[in-house]
């Protein structure tokens, strides 16, 4: 065994009962070990929320979209969409309408987002990942029928039962010249509602899914569209799909994946992970103060050891490494232990959902969870860093003890 290690490990598990350096000790490695675990758990939350929002947004929106670069819409012709269609690793082309408009059933009315889209929406799992109820059905030509957001059905008072009741749509148009009527400045359509989704707060509050030539007839957008939605073959690489249809499609369109369709949400959950984790390993660094005071303290306390070893030929940087691997075994004691507490409670929180979040009517029942391995490697570098910060001061103090011994 290294003899500075033997040395350190000697003094750490030292068994004087009042000797107040090993209870300070004991205080420092619980104080790294609470750091530690609270690190864990914490990123692994972030994660877990990372993770979940990617899910739930994956299940509404497409792995890849299409859209003007400028302005809000662009034309199409067949003869263009089938060559989007016949591009390497494309298996779906869903065609989007998207646009604002009032939605009126019964004597409530609301401003909100109706998506036209293609009969193939339907088929790519769209509302696997939340909350649905009724009829997973656009309709008929002639009898179209609409899929509503929760939060949105329930401030209009939808009734999915009543067969008689059907929900209005109007869509401000340019008025005739010359024109008195008032019909004559909007369109207007009627729909059935028949479905509805939950999956995250932003699209049951704003969305409405009815057929694509529902949108186009309201709208009046003809061969317009807002944006392309392509489902990827499975095994295919999303990136090299993207880059083939982006080389395609030309500069004047954009094409985005699931995460870039929501870079700023995902970018601000990343920003908060990394200030929680700067102000977590600040407070890691404040506990392991007690480890500098400790080991300091011991260099006092061991001078007349100091002065044996030095008289028995110990150099300068064997002292100093006996008290910097002190430091080391408080701190990796302690780091060990909470990166054994994190994980064991993140285990359970994800396998028996200890915290809830409180939301009786949310999807997701308790916080969600996700360990990464980089979350430990960078919390074990961090506290590898403070424990040598603390402990490098007092090392270098014991390093420079007089060697004279009065007996």
């Amino acid at each position: 065994m290294n003899l500075s290690f033997f040395i350190a490990a000697r003094y750490f598990r030292s068994k004087k009962k009042r000797n107040f350096i090993t209870v300070l000790s004991r205080i420092s490695m619980i104080g790294v070990a609470v750091g530690t675990m609270a690190l864990v758990v914490v990123l692994s939350v972030f994660n877990g929320l990372e993770d979940l929002i990617k899910n739930l947004y994956a299940s509404f929106d497409a792995e890849l979209k299409v859209e003007p670069v400028l302005g809000k819409s662009f034309e199409v012709d067949t003869d263009w969409l089938k060559g989007i269609e016949a591009i390497e690793g494309v298996e779906v082309l869903t065609e989007v309408i998207e646009d604002n408009a009032l939605f009126k059933y019964g004597e409530n009315q609301v401003v909100a987002t109706i998506k036209g889209v293609s009969d193939n929406f339907l088929r790519q799992n769209r509302f696997e990942k939340g909350y649905f109820t009724g009829e997973m059905s656009l309709g008929q030509p002639g009898q179209p029928h609409a899929i509503i957001g929760r939060n949105l059905s329930y401030f209009l008072q939808v009734g999915l039962d009543d067969e008689f009741e059907l929900m209005q749509v109007f869509y401000p148009k340019a008025p005739r010249a010359g024109s008195i009527d008032p019909s004559s400045m909007y369109n207007r359509e009627v729909i059935k509602p028949v479905g509805i989704f939950s999956i995250e707060k932003q699209f049951d509050d704003e969305y409405v899914i009815a057929p694509l030539d529902f949108a186009a007839r309201l709208l009046n957008y003809g061969n317009r569209r807002t944006a392309l939605e392509i489902k990827v073959i499975q095994g295919h690489d999303i990136k090299k799909v993207k880059n083939r249809i982006r080389n395609y499609v030309g500069e004047n369109f954009s094409v985005k994946d699931t995460d870039e369709q929501h870079a700023g949400l995902l970018m601000t959950i990343r920003l908060e992970k990394l200030f929680v984790f700067l102000t977590l390993t600040f407070i890691l660094a404040v506990a392991s103060f007690n480890i500098f005071f400790s080991l300091s303290m011991l260099a006092i306390e061991k001078k007349k050891d100091i002065a044996v070893l030095f008289s028995m030929g110990a150099t300068k940087k064997l002292i100093k490494s006996i008290y910097i691997k002190e430091g080391a075994i408080i701190a990796f004691t302690g780091a060990a232990v909470g990166i054994l507490v994190g994980f064991i409670l993140c285990w359970l929180q994800d396998a028996f959902g200890l915290v809830s979040l409180g939301v009786t009517s949310s999807i997701v029942e308790s916080y969600p969870v996700k360990m990464q391995v980089s979350d430990f490697l960078f919390t074990s570098i961090s506290v590898i860093l403070i424990t040598f910060l603390a402990s490098y001061r007092p090392a270098l103090i014991a390093s420079r003890v007089q060697t004279t011994l009065h007996l």
